[in-house]
């Protein structure tokens, strides 16, 4: 990536100008214990690192992508999490109508490095969500690898790129069964966890589905994959 321009790096000053004013000590100390986080944390709460981004984007003028691009680059690049929070917060604003599926190589550096499901999930379902929704044969292969890769966040991600295009009314049940089944067994909670999700997602537009999922199943999933794949299912479908 080319060198950012001077107003990019003005922006991404502003922003983290911003949160250190609005740093909350005590706050910052209950997020870090909660996340279990080894960043520093400023305590700023996420409706204000929204703000303070937004702020940012309307210097900016319109949004592009190679500015999107930048200002997350720049926002990342520092251990501090609200910093990341802010990144995310750049690239989701727009990602649907400004990214595109080579873009997922940076998305997932930012996976990788997340470490922690507040900045991992809203990276996967709202920006490299997006992107798969728009273009899904484009992103495909690359969603592939992801659901086999040895870093369960990026196989998390994987599942809950499925999301957007769940909640449109667009499921890909067939990739959502191969990446279920083969993530079904594994004992990591946040793997479980989203299995489970994006089921209880899809069972709101095709409850026939998940019950039949589900039941073909019951045996091989965790208490925790089936709770949250059947809450909303009616109890004589559980």
């Amino acid at each position: 990536m080319d060198d950012p321009r001077p107003e990019l790096l003005a922006a991404a000053a502003g922003v983290r100008e911003a949160l250190a004013g609005l740093a909350e000590p005590g706050r910052a100390e209950r997020d870090r214990a909660y996340l279990r986080s080894d960043l520093t944390h400023l305590g700023v709460p996420v409706p204000e690192v929204r703000r303070a981004v937004t702020a940012a984007r309307r210097v900016l003028g319109p949004p592009t992508r190679q500015d999107t691009l930048a200002l997350a680059a720049l926002l990342w690049s520092g251990e501090v999490y609200e910093h990341r929070q802010a990144a995310v917060e750049a690239l989701t604003a727009r990602a649907g109508a400004l990214l595109r599926p080579g873009d997922l190589t940076e998305l997932e550096r930012y996976l990788r490095a997340s470490r922690t499901w507040a900045l991992v999930d809203p990276l996967a379902v709202h920006a490299a969500g997006a992107v798969v929704t728009g273009d899904p044969g484009a992103c495909g292969a690359t969603l592939d690898r992801w659901a086999r890769d040895g870093d369960f966040w990026l196989r998390r991600a994987a599942l809950l790129c499925l999301l957007p295009g769940v909640r449109a009314g667009a499921p890909d049940l067939p990739r959502l069964s191969r990446y279920a089944d083969a993530m079904l067994e594994e004992r990591e909670f946040f793997i479980r966890k989203a299995i489970g999700w994006v089921l209880r997602e899809v069972s709101v537009r095709d409850p026939g589905f998940v019950t039949a999922w589900v039941r073909q199943r019951r045996p091989r999933m965790s208490g925790v994959t089936y709770r949250e794949a059947v809450r909303r299912l009616p109890g004589d479908a559980r």
